[in-house]
């Protein structure tokens, strides 16, 4: 048997563990003057895929061939209390399940292989062990400096790592007892001994003012401050526009035209024009910030904007991608001052039909700088003292807002899916504590926004594909089959009746959130919708949006924000200067081929970031109300218990260990807990009495305890599925 059969063979032994080639070494007998000759094999034999190389250059079966082994490869989900799930990388895979004994020094999000120990065919759960961290994700951490009298330890906010970070006295930097710091690991725990590492950076005090934002900021390493390089780059840019600019551009400054946004937006990026043609139709024109003129390919400005992909929004303060300089002020669309854009006109019929498109680089002086509050006062409240002080507007605004409900008319009839899901505006005080939460208003105005950029958006989108030059397209692909049905069998069991083809379609979806508006149900069923759906991302092939029902579809119209319309913006003018030819293209391929992937990562980051300090802000808030009653709204039922959504956004946990009055039963089918005595029945869309009767900030979670039960229907029919005793307890472990 040749050598790399024998190594093979070896390493597929369920009881191998990755070795380094020191230990091979020994375990094969190699002798000195073999040594070369087998280490060139094993480079052989990871270049030919049949083993691979870990971080710790240990070497174990390749990727490919784990399956068959019974190893899977992903990235582990811890948990608090210690346990995990491995989350594979191949789609379609289950998740499995490792205890907290069998973690092997594995920390949360840490790329690793796990050995399947259990698997249970009938609930399709799997059980596994740690056999190798493949890839560390985490190498900073942010926690509380616990000093003790001859080393220190740091406690980790995330509650995912779950164990201490041991700091030798040399290595705490200044830090003392009860100190916010961030660490850099310098070893990973394993089996036998704890994370050790250094502290890099003394945050603070806990409860200082934006430390727990901060904290959030650092915990998933968005980079917070610009380097002195970057920052010199921008102060070395004029804040006049240079004369040569004013020669080669549409000159668009007499042109009337508006910038609408929210009241605190200091990035204006888009400005709207609108005209009402002799024919009937509509000259839409929408103007985006030329921010490409400012950030050249390459240089440290689109360097630092690449790396960090998107501006990320944590309710009072914005980690930007652009410095201020840029994003706020040569690049920010204010009023009455000249600024350099990238137009897309678009000539729009009375039925939505966009018949003739342009682009060109303009220059642009914008009229007023509008706000939305202002905007739907004119519109919807027919403010007099607004009306007359914007007089010479008012006739545009209402063009506008016909022409917002022609394209969402269109839109709607092709099938585009809109949720209607309330998104939170959370208010802080001076001391960064939440004092109000409610839905966010999407009025008129924000719609005619709204439309006119999904407007240019596809327009430009559609127009760049035919050039075949290399583009970042957004995208967003048909929904996952498995969510999909179980979405289809719970509206069935609602009750309503949808026409599903074949072939997916938005407009079947569009039918049930149709159905289902004005109903107790309809955030319920829109947010199990949005959940079945994928996510959408960036990507340099254009298969279209499932979501809008478009085939072509582009981010063009944020640029100071987001890293993939810099991009486009930079390909468009190439293109319109005929400067792309086969040399550019296959160097955009890799160019547009980076910027989707590195853009959908940190789109992702900057959620979970947007995502946690909401979670945070929600629960400090609710701190202060523990023993007060709420109505709210059954939003998810889990076999662990129900959600419970308040009319502000706000949801809290009631677990099924507070519904004690009966033995519950988790229907999956219609997702709902059915009472085994009393037949009492918790389901979606159910309207609730709750008291909140605790909140665990450091895990961002609130519980609530019900006072008042749903009333259930004379007439509706209890159904309790087969087996579903039998199915439940199989599934409620102590995992959940």
């Amino acid at each position: 048997m040749g050598i790399k059969k024998t190594l093979v063979n070896f390493m597929k032994e369920s009881e191998y563990k990755p070795m380094d080639i020191e230990e091979l070494v020994a375990v094969f007998n190699i002798k000195r003057n073999e040594y070369n000759a087998f280490k060139k094999t094993l480079k052989v034999m990871e270049n030919e895929g049949l083993i691979m190389r870990t971080k710790k250059n240990k070497y174990m079966i390749a990727e490919s061939s784990v399956e068959e082994e019974g190893l899977v490869i992903g990235k582990l989900q811890a948990h608090a209390k210690g346990f995990g799930f491995l989350i594979p990388d191949e789609e379609g895979q289950k998740d499995v399940f490792i205890q907290s004994t069998a973690m092997n020094g594995a920390m949360n999000g840490d790329k690793i292989s796990v050995k399947v120990t259990r698997e249970d065919t009938n609930t399709k759960k799997r059980e596994g062990e740690v056999v190798e961290v493949l890839e560390r994700n985490t190498t900073n951490i942010v926690g509380i400096y616990q000093d003790c009298q001859n080393f220190g330890f740091v406690v980790s906010e995330d509650t995912r790592l779950s164990k201490d970070v041991f700091i030798s006295k040399k290595d705490r930097n200044g830090a003392s007892d009860g100190d916010v710091v961030t660490v850099k690991l310098t070893k990973w725990p394993d089996e036998k001994r704890k994370a050790e590492g250094v502290i890099t950076e003394v945050l603070g005090r806990k409860g200082d003012r934006g430390i727990d934002i901060l904290m959030i900021i650092k915990k998933l390493g968005l980079p917070e401050e610009f380097s002195d390089k970057v920052l010199n780059f921008a102060e070395g840019i004029s804040e006049e526009i240079d004369e040569k600019e004013y020669k080669g551009r549409r000159d668009l400054r007499d042109l009337k035209m508006v910038t609408i946004d929210g009241e605190d937006a200091k990035d204006l990026d888009d400005a709207v024009s609108i005209e009402k043609l002799s024919n009937g139709n509509f000259k839409l024109g929408v103007h985006i910030a030329d921010v490409t003129n400012y950030v050249k390919e390459n240089n440290p400005l689109d360097k630092e904007a690449l790396k960090r992909a998107t501006s990320v929004y944590l309710i009072d303060r914005v980690v930007p991608m652009l410095p201020r300089k840029l994003s706020n002020g040569i690049c920010s669309l204010n009023p009455k001052v000249d600024r350099l854009t990238l137009t897309c006109f678009m000539e729009i019929d009375p039925k939505g039909k966009i018949v003739e498109h342009e682009i060109v680089e303009s220059i642009i002086k914008t009229n007023e700088r509008m706000t939305y509050t202002d905007v739907t006062k004119i519109l919807k409240d027919n403010d007099e003292e607004l009306i007359k002080r914007y007089d010479y507007l008012y006739d545009d605004f209402k063009n506008m807002e016909e022409l917002c409900s022609i394209l969402r008319r269109k839109r709607t009839k092709r099938g585009a899916i809109d949720f209607e899901i309330a998104e939170a505006k959370i208010t802080l005080n001076d001391l960064g504590k939440p004092i109000e939460i409610k839905p966010y208003d999407r009025e008129i105005s924000n719609r005619m926004i709204e439309e006119f950029m999904l407007a240019a958006n596809e327009t430009v989108a559609e127009h760049m594909f035919g050039t075949h030059v290399p583009f970042v397209y957004r995208i967003h692909e048909n929904p996952n089959e498995e969510k999909l049905a179980k979405f289809k069998e719970f509206v069935y069991n609602l009750g309503y009746t949808v026409q599903w083809t074949e072939e997916i379609r938005p407009k079947s979806f569009q039918d049930v959130l149709e159905q289902v508006k004005g109903k107790n149900e309809e955030t319920v069923v829109s947010t199990l919708l949005l959940r079945s759906m994928m996510q959408a991302r960036y990507a340099p092939e254009c298969t279209g949006h499932f979501g809008l029902a478009a085939e072509y579809y582009c981010h063009f119209t944020s640029p100071i924000r987001r890293y993939p319309d810099l991009q486009i913006h930079r390909i468009i003018k190439e293109h319109l200067h005929g400067e792309i030819d086969e040399k550019r293209i296959n160097k955009l391929k890799s160019i547009v081929g980076y910027a989707a992937k590195q853009s959908s990562e940190m789109e992702r980051k900057a959620q979970d970031a947007e995502r946690e300090v909401d979670d945070l802000k929600k629960a400090e808030y609710m701190e202060d109300k523990i023993g007060e009653e709420f109505e709210g709204v059954i939003s998810s039922v889990t076999t662990f218990g129900l959600f419970v959504e308040l009319p502000n956004t706000i949801e809290g946990l009631v677990h099924i260990t507070d519904l004690d009055d009966d033995y519950y039963i988790f229907n999956e089918a219609n997702l709902s807990l059915m009472g085994e005595r009393t037949k009492k029945i918790y389901k979606l869309g159910a309207k609730v009495k709750v008291e909140c009767v605790n909140v665990d900030i450091a895990n961002r979670e609130i519980f609530f305890k019900i006072t008042q039960e749903p009333k259930r229907d004379e007439d509706e029919e209890v159904k309790i599925p087969k087996n579903s005793t039998e199915k439940l307890k199989n599934e409620i472990d102590e995992v959940e």
